[in-house]
């Protein structure tokens, strides 16, 4: 395993995103339609806040049930991506080393980090990336 490698050889650069209009049902949409767990919220191509699948489930949890696909659309109109986003993120620079990312991933707990050069979003790494890193590692 090479110790300095850096994160954009392994981020995802086919990047879905959100813009602080969007609502959440919309979040909700892609969540679901893409299969993923994070989105990034960006105003042009500047990050701004980030969404998590477990964010939107967090504030409809008392209202969904077991048997229903997604949540409540009345609890989604609720809420705004801005109230319910992440304001204060993380984020690496793709020179950054899968070491530094996942040590970062691993300190912080989180499990995504957007990838920004001068500003503009230019990619998102998750513990998903590093795990099929690893394993093609081995």
């Amino acid at each position: 395993m090479r110790k300095r490698t850096p994160i954009s050889t392994i981020m995802s650069t086919n990047l879905v995103t959100l813009n602080i209009k969007d609502d959440l049902v919309t979040a909700e949409k892609l969540f679901l339609e893409k299969k993923i767990k994070h989105i990034p919220v960006v105003n042009n191509k500047e990050i701004i806040g980030m969404l998590s699948y477990s964010d939107i489930l967090r504030i409809s949890y008392a209202d969904s049930t077991d048997d229903e696909k997604g949540v409540d659309t009345f609890v989604y109109n609720t809420f705004t991506i801005e109230q319910v986003m992440v304001k204060n993120i993380i984020m690496v620079p793709p020179y950054a080393t899968i070491k530094e990312t996942a040590e970062l991933l691993t300190k912080k707990d989180f499990h995504a980090l957007p990838v920004v050069e001068d500003r503009e979003l230019v990619g998102i790494v998750t513990t998903r990336d590093l795990l099929k890193y690893l394993i093609e590692q081995l």
